[in-house]
């Protein structure tokens, strides 16, 4: 494991006089978006990229536009239940967080091409339809709270921040000297090092609040050639809203000099570390996709999206709250850093192929590659992204196959049954897991109207270490479970 990477409590640390903020989990947390799609699509996995003629083509492949014959709209309200199991220091916790969303309403204009009189209609170009869509691609809604008794301290953390940076007025480790948790220690008559002043082993409990989502706004036009080849471009506008707020407890024993009078002396103390964040950005990217259909029952798609270029604002503070034994509590806080700097997301490239069987339905499924160690931050004058962010991406981060697979079978006129599995890579080198996603959902057709409702399991692991002190940190080992529910109303016009 490579401890040495690690961010303190959340993707980002003390950022103060002597120390800086490091972005380089959250500019991976901001790449690792999905497709807005109907629940049509996100009940068979969300494999979309071969099958065209679905709403969700607006802002997966656009070149699936070419398929309308009818323009149509839809609006695909979700509901999200997270919920976070914890295991630290053999202790066990469960955490839930429940959230009502809009999760994609697009619209699609059919556009047919006048052709000359007596010209084969079903050869060239026979439309040219247009499509707008809203899609919410990244849901950071979570509750995460892990306790347990442990032989470390988050003291020992900010002794090394003292050892590193020093003990400025102002610095965290300034705050934790001034507060009595941690001190200077000879090791010569003329050296010395800074260390945790505990003399026994902590209690210790972390609360994590996270809010906020990515969202996509996509503007796409898709062309049909002959009903065998389809064409299609996106142009994508992306926003983030990301708030995170985290508390890290501990209780324990430190061994002090009161009153500059030796000996040192045992003495309770409780600590509380609390980290803001407020991210928001904006950016754009573009698509360009394709479908061909080899023979009627057949067809294969494939999309490439550049990557999205952000701009990203970033409001940070951080605070240190303590007690030890009967003298009064000690509050330090830092005034807010903000901080503007870009983002590039890695490009990604999906491929896909669909089965139609007559009228009975079809199976589809896609693969898509991401490269999350080509994420890049942009250096500016008050910000150096070489000196920590970038390399870090590079050494924790790796390229992801997310795959797709589903079906639909057409049971009569009005209703339809559909199931579907996915696998999205893990993008830790270290530390992670896949999250897989098992889905199933029904469609109902009512002539112009329809309704489709589905509904997604989705699970995965990870480790987070709420400190960071080498290899005796402790990990907390989550398995994040969400389980979504979709309903899709549409129109055709």
């Amino acid at each position: 494991m490579k401890f040495k990477y690690i961010l303190s409590v959340i993707a980002i640390v003390a950022f103060t006089q002597n120390t800086f903020a490091q972005y380089s989990q959250d500019a991976v947390r901001f790449s690792q978006t999905t497709t807005g799609t109907t629940s049509r699509v996100k009940a068979v996995g969300g494999a979309g990229t071969a099958l065209g003629g679905d709403l969700s083509n607006v802002s997966g492949n656009p070149a699936g536009l070419g398929f309308f014959t009818r323009s149509e709209f839809s609006i695909t309200p979700g509901y999200d239940n997270n919920k976070t199991e914890a295991n630290y220091l053999n202790n066990k916790t469960t955490t839930t967080r429940n959230n009502f969303n809009l999760n994609n309403a697009a619209i699609v204009i059919y556009n047919q091409l006048t052709k000359p009189a007596g010209a084969d209609k079903n050869k060239g170009w026979l439309s040219a339809n247009y499509g707008v869509s809203f899609s919410r691609t990244n849901n950071f809604n979570q509750n995460i709270r892990y306790s347990g008794n442990g032989a470390t301290s988050i003291n020992s953390y900010f002794a090394s921040q003292a050892n590193q940076f020093g003990i400025d007025e102002g610095s965290l480790a300034g705050w934790a000297y001034d507060h009595n948790l941690i001190d200077a220690y000879a090791l010569t008559p003329t050296t010395s090092e800074y260390r945790a002043n505990n003399v026994s082993s902590t209690a210790q409990e972390a609360i994590y609040n996270r809010s906020g989502s990515q969202s996509s706004v996509d503007f796409s036009v898709g062309a049909n050639y002959s009903n065998k080849l389809y064409l299609g471009f996106s142009l994508n506008f992306t926003d983030i809203k990301y708030n995170s707020f985290n508390t890290f407890y501990e209780d324990g024993n430190v061994s002090v000099i009161e009153n500059n009078t030796p000996p040192p002396v045992t003495r309770a103390y409780s600590s509380a570390y609390s980290q803001n964040q407020v991210t928001t950005g904006t950016g754009f990217s573009a698509k360009v996709g394709v479908i061909y259909k080899p023979v009627e029952a057949v067809r294969l798609g494939a999309t490439f999206t550049t990557p999205t270029f952000y701009n990203i604002d970033d409001v940070y503070y951080e605070s240190l709250s303590s007690k030890v034994g009967s003298n009064t509590t000690n509050n330090s806080a830092s005034p807010d850093y903000q901080l503007n700097y870009n983002l590039r997301t890695p490009l990604k490239l999906a491929g896909g192929a669909a089965v139609f069987i007559k009228h009975f339905g079809f199976i589809t499924g896609d693969v898509e590659y991401v490269d999350y160690g080509t994420t890049h931050l942009s250096s500016n004058n008050n910000y150096n992204a070489d000196r920590i962010d970038n390399p870090e991406i590079k050494g924790l981060y790796k390229s992801a196959v997310n795959a797709r697979i589903g079906a639909e079978a057409r049971v009569n006129s009005f209703f339809l049954l559909r199931g579907g599995y996915a696998i999205q890579g893990d993008v830790r080198k270290d530390n992670g897991s896949d999250i897989k996603t098992v889905s199933g959902g029904i469609g109902l057709r009512f002539g112009q109207y329809y309704v489709d409702g589905t509904y997604a399991h989705s699970s995965g692991n990870q480790n987070l270490f709420p400190y960071d002190i080498g290899a005796s940190s402790p990990a907390a080992m989550l398995r994040n479970t969400s389980n979504n529910g979709y309903l899709t109303f549409g129109y055709r016009f």
